[in-house]
């Protein structure tokens, strides 16, 4: 979308955005993305934007032509040193940083190794968050607005308010905190307080303690001029104690600090009237190359060629969230479906797929290879989407689905609610039960049957407009708000 087509933002402030992922640099999953989205989107709105993540080993091997910018001192419990980088910008784009140290960052993965968090994250982020605000002044010189994204880059907030705080360049700079994912939080023992350079009097039940746990997070919370989530109702349950993760009495009491906006998907990248990955591109308005896809697919899945089977696919993290518990106690092969399942997790879940998968040749296939490539392959010949999920902050598969025209069979909780429309743009269940999963796939397959019907639900869910332009339209009522609150704020508790 032009810029042009979006608001100036009525502020003066950079924003500068703070992520352990950002795409196509760094991703594990939909916060990469989600922070591309909100970035690429404010820069075109004439925002100066900045994002600033680490420089973790995969960057530097796959982007060698990223160049040197400066070094800055980084004080905590010992005195260190950090190499900043910087991506050459193209006009209408984020600036993009990144903070270098070998001993924290030059590993194989981004968070941890077989499922096993570093045991060292705690301080591998806390340099993460020192270095990018002792570089702040160098990348942002002039009035600034932080905003940080989950717990990877929370502390930034806490040493804004109790390090930072009252010196001239850092007391002007305003901070906005999302929750991408609240089931992340960064809790540690009390014990690690010294090396994240925390001061003890900040550790208790208003601040920085939960249950006997320091959290970052809600520290995080706590500091933040204004904290937004991922999608409207998402917000509400994080209120709840069954949606909250145990901050739910922190959620209810930021008050109207803390809002919902729902993430949106890049247009220009998922659409499958230009998508080059696609064997046969389609529309709305030209359908049968959906069937061509189709037709591919179910050839490269060793599948039966039947425009007449409905063809099910799920893209995912293979873990505990996405709902894989109900899929597999559902008694899926039962039904006269194919089932595509494309992603990487959790072993306990790679070894039950490849033992569905083996109970039901030729109508259940299995890839651990994820790529961006066979996401599109899948979406573009899948007829439905399959998102039973636990929770869903918001979500972005489904969107990316219904604009290729595979309906969602979701589970009503998070963002699946508020993108998803029950027998209109695909099919949404209550109870996290598989029993109630399986009854929603059995109306998904026999309203399959209604070709028809079928063909109405696809274009009225390829017709929906799941862009950025509005999302960053309230992220900068937000951002106006938190400068406003950042001007009128309260000591900590």
């Amino acid at each position: 979308m032009p810029s042009a087509a979006l608001p100036r933002p009525g502020f003066d402030e950079a924003v500068v955005h703070l992520a352990a992922e950002y795409w196509p640099y760094a991703r594990s999953g939909g916060l990469a993305e989600a922070v591309r989205g909100i970035a690429r989107y404010q820069a075109r709105a004439g925002v100066p934007t900045m994002v600033v993540l680490p420089f973790h080993r995969s960057i530097r091997r796959t982007f060698p032509w990223i160049e040197p910018f400066c070094e800055v001192g980084v004080p905590g419990p010992r005195w260190e040193r950090a190499r900043i980088f910087r991506a050459p910008a193209s006009p209408g784009t984020p600036d993009t940083y990144f903070i270098g140290n070998a001993e924290y960052f030059d590993r194989d993965s981004l968070y941890g190794w077989n499922g096993d968090a570093y045991p060292d994250n705690h301080r591998r982020f806390a340099f993460f968050c020192r270095a990018a605000l002792q570089a702040l002044p160098r990348i942002s010189p002039g009035p600034t607005l932080v905003h940080a994204h989950d717990w990877h880059a929370a502390l930034a907030l806490v040493y804004l308010r109790t390090h930072a705080d009252r010196q001239p360049y850092y007391d002007r700079v305003a901070s906005v905190m999302t929750v991408h994912n609240a089931g992340y939080q960064g809790r540690f023992g009390p014990e690690v307080l010294g090396e994240l350079g925390l001061d003890p009097r900040h550790y208790h039940w208003r601040f920085l303690e939960w249950y006997g746990k320091l959290n970052v997070l809600k520290g995080a919370l706590v500091c933040a001029d204004m904290v937004t989530t991922v999608s409207p109702t998402h917000a509400l349950e994080l209120r709840t104690p069954t949606g909250g993760f145990g901050l739910h009495h922190t959620f209810e009491e930021l008050g109207d600090r803390f809002v919902g906006i729902l993430n949106g998907i890049e247009l220009d990248l998922w659409d499958p009237a230009t998508d080059p990955v696609l064997p046969t591109r389609f529309d709305a308005e030209r359908l049968p190359g959906k069937g061509a896809c189709k037709e591919r697919l179910q050839t490269m899945c060793g599948f039966e060629v039947d425009p007449t089977i409905p063809l099910v696919g799920m893209s995912a993290r293979l873990v505990q969230q996405k709902g894989l518990d109900l899929i597999l106690a559902a008694g899926i092969t039962d039904l006269r479906a194919q089932w595509v399942f494309l992603g990487h997790g959790e072993r306990r879940y790679h070894e039950r797929l490849l033992e569905l998968a083996r109970g039901a040749p030729g109508r259940v296939a299995v890839r651990f290879d994820f790529s961006e490539e066979l996401e599109h392959r899948l979406l573009g010949g899948a007829d439905m989407l399959l998102m039973p999920s636990l929770y869903e902050p918001c979500g972005i598969t489904q969107m990316r689905a219904q604009r290729y025209g595979a309906l969602p069979v979701a589970r009503r909780v998070g963002g699946l609610s508020d993108t998803v429309e029950d027998g209109v743009t695909g099919f949404l269940f209550d109870e996290y039960r598989p029993e109630a999963l399986r009854a929603c796939l059995e109306r998904a397959v026999g309203e399959y049957a209604d070709r028809c019907a079928w063909l109405g639900r696809m274009r009225t869910a390829m017709a929906r407009d799941f862009g950025w332009a509005r999302s960053v339209k309230e992220y900068q009522d937000v951002y106006r708000r938190a400068l406003r609150r950042h001007a009128q704020r309260v000591s900590l508790p």
